[in-house]
């Protein structure tokens, strides 16, 4: 299943079986035919395989806030396959819902990309924080994120209706600028060329404005030998980021607390009275949510190549990273072991081999 396939209405991808005959290579670089560098794909060249599980809600992401006794927990959670991109935006969602209610010292639950950035957001607000995580980086799922800033598997659209649109559309809006803020060495953030199989118009203009750039290449101006769409959005390499977004928590005065809580009634019982939850898939648990399940992905990652400067999703993803090309295209619902299994890896090598195999490569 490719990644596009829970986009929503928004996403409008148009999937194209088969392959057209490949028009010979011009210049490499050049439209019209050019070849780009070929991803070496081969078990040898294999660093390591992972697995994680994205906290997804047909009825997508929970920003909301809920009386705990005397303390306001502000729930920002179920993202996903959009955490990575979403995480500013639902971070502002739930700083504008939760520090107008309440004055004074905050918590947040998590210290994956969801919590990090709602800390953050509080703290510029003028808050102290402190994160309480029973895991911190780089044993979060955020960790094993590829971190392509597209808002992918987010929700299914008859079960959401306007007022979550709302919310989705402002995380969208606040969240695509803010990354742009981001970008550099420091921070893993970056801009890349994206080959995509979707060659339909973005349904809405939130789709798009994470297509920059866009358009559609013919079979014969195209790479990959079949009409594709190409634009520009950002990815991040997730663990640089990470360590980044803990170090600037810390210099401004927050603190972390390795701790997991069993029951609302531990929460309720911190002296801090405004909560934000950002526990992702612990929240099925700590606060019930029998609507949020795991879907899991796993991902081969091969040997870095420099000269790979694009990123592509055609049947699974490839997106370059500095610590490795992640190559993936797994969306395994109900799975709660965060485990690779052998048909999983050998499922996505054969992908991402035709993939290489059939287009014009250098």
């Amino acid at each position: 299943m490719d990644r596009r396939h829970f986009l929503s209405a928004f996403a409008a991808a148009g999937l194209l079986g088969g392959c057209t005959t490949i028009r010979p290579a011009l210049v490499a670089g050049q439209v019209g035919g050019a070849c780009l560098p070929r991803v070496m794909v081969s078990p040898e060249r294999v660093i390591r395989t992972i697995a994680g599980l994205r906290p997804y809600r047909p009825s997508g992401f929970v920003v909301r806030a809920e009386p705990l006794g005397g303390t306001l927990v502000v729930h920002n959670y179920g993202h996903g396959g959009g955490g990575i991109t979403l995480s500013w935006g639902t971070a502002s969602l739930a700083t504008e819902i939760g520090l107008p209610a309440r004055e004074g010292a905050v918590v947040v639950l998590g210290a994956g990309i969801a919590g990090l950035t709602t800390a953050r957001l509080a703290q510029e607000r003028g808050r102290q924080v402190t994160i309480y995580a029973a895991a911190l980086p780089p044993d979060t799922t955020s960790n094993i994120a590829g971190g392509q800033i597209v808002p992918a598997s987010v929700f299914e659209r008859e079960h959401v209706d306007a007022a979550w649109l709302a919310q989705f559309e402002a995380a969208c809006a606040f969240t695509w600028h803010r990354w742009q803020l981001l970008t550099g060495s420091d921070t893993g953030v970056r801009w890349l060329a994206t080959y995509d199989e979707g060659t339909r118009p973005p349904s809405s203009p939130t789709m798009a404005r994470f297509m920059a750039g866009r358009e559609v290449l013919s079979a014969a101006d195209s790479p990959f030998g079949r009409p594709v769409s190409r634009y520009q959005t950002m990815y991040v390499e997730v663990g640089r980021f990470l360590r980044y977004l803990t170090a600037e928590f810390l210099a401004s005065g927050g603190r972390i607390v390795v701790r997991r809580f069993a029951t609302p009634q531990d929460v309720a019982a911190l002296p801090e009275r405004l909560v934000f939850n950002c526990t992702g898939l612990g929240s099925h648990h700590l606060f019930d949510d029998a609507h949020l399940g795991p879907k899991r992905g796993q991902l081969a990652v091969l040997l870095p190549q420099a000269e790979i400067d694009y990123a592509y999703m055609l049947g699974g993803y490839m997106f370059p990273r500095a610590d490795g090309i992640l190559l993936g295209g797994t969306w395994e619902q109900g799975q709660w072991d965060a485990v690779t299994t052998p048909e999983g890896i050998a499922r996505i090598m054969a992908t991402h081999t035709r993939v290489n195999s059939q287009a014009c490569m250098a």
